[in-house]
């Protein structure tokens, strides 16, 4: 297993090479643009409360568990007020949906780490509801089997993308590969979903990954392209096909 997962890496950084050689990818026009004021929150109290609970994933495959543990403390503090807020070792050691906790440990669960997408959404839902949580819906949203439907897809996404940004009522967590925008290695990452510009259209992404130490924003047809896309075939035998995003609809009180 573990000559395998290097064969992989080895594979990934050859590929992150050759983009920095070529002048392709993130080393080329498809790249974020970092924030270096802090995000706007709007008056928004969910957004400011997503901002205030951000944290960093502990290791290279947490990146599900510092994801999830924003948004939750985000939501408790918006439904709850005063709250004790949990941290990563907390979520693991009360959620145990998919051996979350094994998958993320150096040797994972049977050799495989963090979350495919459908996976993630399964966790997202058993931690809202460890923590008593009140929400309406949670979705996960995949890339579309029948390129027809790209279109629909999209449209809605963009609408649940300025319901967050504007009525303060849903999150959207992000399951997407980093290494398509960002200079890393393009592999499944998630982290929340920080912000939306209804003019220009730019999301903003609360990267959980340490090495990101600023947020930054994308436009939304970049957003969709590294959301949607299908993942390194190298890839599907630890289950993941493509990425997409988890999507969660609060009560209103």
């Amino acid at each position: 297993m573990n000559l395998r997962r290097t064969i992989i890496n080895a594979y990934f950084y050859i590929q992150y090479f050759f983009h920095k050689i070529s002048g392709t990818g993130a080393f080329g026009r498809r790249k974020a643009v970092y924030i270096n004021d802090p995000v706007n929150t709007g008056g928004n109290p969910l957004k400011a409360a997503l901002l205030k609970h951000h944290v960093k994933q502990y290791n290279e495959a947490a990146c599900s568990v510092a994801t999830v543990v924003s948004v939750v403390n985000a939501i408790r503090e918006k439904q709850f007020g005063n709250f004790v807020p949990i941290d990563q070792k907390d979520i693991l050691e009360k959620v145990r949906t998919g051996n979350w906790k094994e998958r993320m440990s150096e040797k994972g669960d049977n050799g495989k780490r963090g979350l495919p997408l459908p996976l993630l959404g399964e966790i997202v839902k058993s931690s809202l509801d460890a923590y008593g949580i009140g929400y309406k819906t949670v979705e996960t949203v995949g890339a579309p089997k029948n390129p027809g439907q790209m279109e629909k897809t999209t449209t809605e996404l963009k609408s649940r993308l300025s319901d967050f940004e504007t009525k303060g009522d849903c999150l959207i967590i992000a399951h997407f590969d980093q290494g398509a925008f960002l200079r890393a290695l393009n592999i499944p990452h998630i982290s929340p979903v920080g912000g939306f510009d209804t003019k220009t259209g730019d999301v903003t992404i609360l990267d959980v990954d340490p090495d990101q130490e600023r947020s930054y924003k994308i436009p939304f047809d970049t957003f969709c392209k590294v959301l949607f896309s299908s993942y390194q075939l190298v890839l599907k035998s630890f289950g993941y096909k493509s990425g997409g995003y988890v999507f969660v609809k609060l009560l209103v009180s």
